[in-house]
């Protein structure tokens, strides 16, 4: 029995003093004495000598991916890892007592860490930083590089979208200790700001530069100074995706707007097409406004460009009407003298317009030229033939008449009585008096005719110059509205072509 019991002792033993070995390895060893120390200390409390010391804390970001940009919210979300430096003193050792073990990896809370914020964050998180080990050196330096997503408050400039470039900040800082305790400075480069090695490409946003600034600032609540470390992000906008959705839409539309003046006043769909070119326009206006801030301080150029879009659609078909109006206007008034001699004379030569003009001004010259001779010749027969009775006879009828008889060279004819001679001459002449007074009211009724075509196509042409020169001016104003919205663009593609 009491051998037993020794050779049970002797395996136990056995087991337990190799489960010692293989936790207390030198590795182990370390690690948990340098926690053990850790714990007697506390972790609370900057790991100096002298509470006057200022604990030098190195901080840099290496940006890994632009993730989104919210406009409306005004917020960008980037991943990044930071990279923190600092010195520990009471997480040093002698490699030489531990195998040249130099480096060990410690979990994060284990040891003093510092506090710093991002400054503007704008994250509904509470921690915005993935767990990471920190790596101690023998010396008692502290490399720590945590992956994080951050979301920081960015002030969005929308003027020249989707043309438009963004400078972000993200200002780091400790959030408790001042300027006297901790003192920050930059990992890496200044000039460069983040570290670009591992950086993945964004399609929508193009990195023009990046920096960071060490500040000292005092604020309201405190009297000592506060160290804070500010990387500014300056991105482009790719606008490939919006040229095809939003601009080229837009120009096609404003383009199509130009129709609108070629089209003959007859046409119905004059009016129709000014009415489905605004219904576009503010879809595209409402597909705009998803992709920027409500609340924006300025609205981008190309949203004003579609609101004088609409503008000049609305403006463009009241002046259709007018245009409409007016060649449908008829004979009811005159065209007024200086009307006549702004647009015939005038804006009709300025607007290549002369020929059609000169040709209805001519014929219309014409008509009433030839009007007024064959009144006069008119006149003139009904003044020199009052009783017209000539005009009736026949060629062979033209002879000498004795008492209103005709009298032949065969045979005399015998003499008719004068009261049937003057009864058969005041039937003629009353006869001839109808002729001229119907040849006369059917003179007047042409020349009143010719007279009302003549004012109608004199509205006609004031209509079409007014429409060519609506079209002149708003064609004018497309030009300049373009090169107003989009010069941003127009100057980038012209330093393309110069490189």
């Amino acid at each position: 029995m009491s051998s037993l019991l020794g050779q049970t002792f002797f395996v136990f033993s056995v087991v337990f003093s190799s489960i010692e070995v293989a936790e207390l390895s030198k590795e182990k060893t370390l690690i948990k004495k340098l926690l053990n120390n850790y714990q007697e200390i506390g972790v609370m409390g900057r790991p100096v000598v002298s509470q006057n010391d200022v604990l030098n804390v190195q901080y840099g970001l290496s940006l890994i991916q632009i993730l989104d940009l919210d406009e409306r919210n005004q917020v960008l979300k980037t991943n990044v890892w930071a990279t923190y430096h600092w010195k520990d003193i009471y997480m040093s050792w002698n490699p030489l007592e531990y195998d040249n073990i130099t480096k060990v990896r410690v979990p994060m809370g284990s040891i003093w860490q510092p506090d710093i914020k991002l400054y503007n964050y704008a994250d509904e998180r509470r921690e915005e930083k993935r767990e990471a080990l920190l790596v101690v050196s023998h010396d008692g330096g502290i490399q720590w590089i945590p992956q994080a997503i951050f979301r920081s408050s960015c002030a969005i400039d929308i003027m020249y979208f989707p043309f438009d470039v963004q400078t972000c900040k993200m200002k780091f800082g400790s959030w408790t200790y001042d300027g006297y305790k901790i003192d920050l400075d930059l990992v890496y480069n200044v000039s460069t700001g983040f570290e670009m090695t591992d950086y993945i490409k964004s399609n929508e946003w193009e990195i023009i530069s990046s920096r960071a600034k060490k500040t000292v600032f005092r604020y309201a609540c405190c009297d000592e100074p506060f160290v804070d470390l500010t990387f500014h992000l300056k991105i482009k906008r790719q606008p490939a995706f919006y040229n095809y959705i939003l601009i080229l839409p837009c120009i096609l539309l404003s383009s199509l707007t130009l129709v609108l003046f070629w089209l003959p006043p007859e046409s119905p769909a004059k009016m129709q097409l000014g009415m489905n070119i605004f219904v576009a326009f503010f879809v595209l206006l409402l597909l705009l406004a998803e992709s920027t801030p409500p609340a924006a301080s300025s609205i981008p150029l190309i949203g004003a460009y579609y609101c004088l879009n609409m503008i000049l659609i609305t403006l463009s078909t009241f002046l259709s009407v007018i245009v409409v109006n007016l060649y449908f206007r008829g004979s009811r008034t005159e065209v007024p003298k200086c009307v006549k001699s702004l647009f015939v004379n005038g804006f009709a030569r300025i607007l290549c317009m002369k020929g059609q003009v000169s040709y209805n001004s001519c014929s219309t010259d014409n008509s009433r030229i030839t009007n007024n001779i064959n009144m006069k010749n008119r006149e003139k027969r009904f003044k020199y033939d009052k009783v017209g009775y000539f005009e009736t006879q026949t060629e062979d009828s033209w002879k000498p008449m004795q008492n209103g008889i005709q009298n032949t060279d065969d045979e005399p004819c015998p003499p008719i009585p004068t009261s049937i001679s003057q009864s058969l001459l005041s039937s003629v002449e009353q006869d001839v008096k109808e002729i001229r007074n119907h040849l006369q009211r059917w003179a007047d009724k042409t020349e009143e005719k010719e007279m009302k075509e003549r004012i109608t196509r004199e509205w006609r042409i004031v209509a079409l110059v007014l429409d060519r020169l609506f079209f002149c001016l708003y064609l004018l104003v497309i030009i300049v509205s373009i090169c107003t919205a989009f010069h941003r663009a127009i100057v980038s593609l012209f330093n393309k072509q110069e490189e």
